[in-house]
């Protein structure tokens, strides 16, 4: 398991009932090209600098059924803890 780093007193926000709050994380968005479909919705997407990682469909993307093709660019987010899944959030057209 992975070493959290520890959360810096400027992302803490007071809550209401006098507790602390901390702030979500901020998300990387990168863009890249799908090299493969796999099963679940979820598919091989390689980025423009060159590296690849396993792309999982966004809710939205579900929800409306967006269907994604090889070849397609998408807009993906990638978690600062896991570099080798994302969150496909967009298909470009």
């Amino acid at each position: 398991m992975g070493v959290r780093p520890p959360i810096s007193a400027g992302a803490l926000q007071p809550a209401a009932e006098g507790g602390v709050i901390a702030q979500k994380e901020e998300k990387i968005e990168m863009e890249g090209e799908i090299i493969e479909s796999l099963r679940n919705r979820m598919f091989r997407v390689r980025l423009d600098n060159g590296h690849e990682l396993l792309g999982y469909t966004a809710g939205r993307l579900k929800r409306y059924r967006i269907r994604m093709l090889l070849g397609d660019r998408v807009r993906i987010e990638l978690s600062p803890y896991d570099l080798e899944r994302g969150r496909i959030t967009y298909r470009y057209k």
